[in-house]
């Protein structure tokens, strides 16, 4: 497959999905060109067992098999209790390196929140997050044999540290890709003593602010929609409740205030609970009217494989559709 320089040859059709890329992150004048419709593929929770791991490159060859213009994965690319090694994070990343199309990958809390459990190798957290960004994110580019480049949070002095915060343009819709675990958002942090941990504290203004930044954009680019992926099922089930875990609730409440000012499509991609739904969660805090323009769409994740193929239009007035795709073959051999 052809890389990005190979892609600068317009006359290479096989290229169209990483040019439209290109071409719409450095045009912010689509609105007044032909913007076509484009495909994406959705995915998480996934390598947990040896079996999935085993399929995961057949999960991702499914996905090759279709004309995408990229993939991503919203983030737990182990199970919380199996080793946070090296080694596995080398392993991950080649798998997502032999994917056909340009990958974004989010990361989630089985990758470094949760690897000072004895079972994943008493690990120090905030270490396997600095290798984590080390292995994953060294450069500006995506992942995968096609690639593209992204905007890191880490450009900006103020959040250097935060490579794995990242933004980017398509044909009318804006993407953003943000660190919001689970295990309610590291706020216990390994001690799960009562109030924030300072971890979390440091990296909750960061996310918040690339947040802003990602609605900005989409305002100023008059984006019809954005996509926000994070890892964490947030609960809106306890937000609507008024039950919000203090880890999401000023997330929850930045979401859906910046939704109710945007006057595209908002939708939030996350995994965690490993239940794939689409719905519409968020109501308007005055009238408890169902808001219109958001909707959440849940991953499948382990032990169920499969991924959400997402069409993409800015002239629809929806801008997204959602096509789930259950991984067909079975997660176990036969007997």
């Amino acid at each position: 497959m052809p890389n990005t320089l190979d892609c600068m040859n317009k006359r290479n059709y096989s290229c169209l999905p990483i040019l439209m890329l290109m071409w719409c992150l450095s045009d912010p004048a689509w609105a007044q060109a032909g913007i076509q419709p484009f495909t994406i593929g959705l995915f998480g929770d996934t390598a947990y067992s040896q079996r999935e791991r085993e399929l995961l490159p057949e999960l991702i060859a499914e996905m090759d098999s279709e004309d995408l213009a990229f993939v991503i994965h919203d983030g737990d690319i182990k199970s919380g209790g199996s080793v946070c090694s090296d080694e596995v994070f080398l392993d991950r990343l080649g798998v997502f390196k032999a994917s056909r199309h340009p990958l974004v990958y989010v990361p989630g809390d089985n990758e470094w929140t949760d690897c000072h459990r004895r079972s994943a190798g008493a690990y120090d957290p905030l270490e396997r997050l600095e290798k984590l960004r080390e292995v994953f994110y060294p450069t500006n580019m995506t992942l995968g044999r096609r690639q593209f480049q992204l905007t890191r949070q880490s450009s900006e002095p103020a959040f250097a540290a935060y490579r794995e915060n990242v933004l980017w343009e398509a044909a009318g819709v804006v993407f953003a890709g943000l660190n919001v675990p689970g295990s309610h958002n590291n706020y216990d942090g390994t001690q799960r003593a009562s109030g924030p941990s300072p971890e979390f504290l440091q990296r909750v203004p960061a996310t918040k602010h690339w947040l802003a930044q990602a609605f900005s954009r989409a305002k100023a680019s008059n984006a019809a929609g954005l996509m926000v992926v994070v890892q964490a099922n947030p609960d809106f089930e306890a937000y609507a409740a008024g039950k919000a875990h203090p880890g999401y609730l000023d997330f929850l409440n930045q979401l859906r205030d910046a939704t109710m000012a945007f006057s595209g499509q908002v939708v939030l991609v996350h995994g965690d609970s490993h239940h794939h739904q689409i719905d519409q969660p968020f109501r308007d805090p005055v009238t408890q009217k169902v808001i219109g323009n958001f909707t959440r769409v849940e991953t499948f994740g382990s032990p169920w494989m499969g991924w959400i193929r997402a069409t993409v239009n800015a002239k629809d007035p929806k801008v997204f559709r959602f096509e789930p795709r259950p991984f067909q073959r079975k997660m176990f051999p036969e007997n």
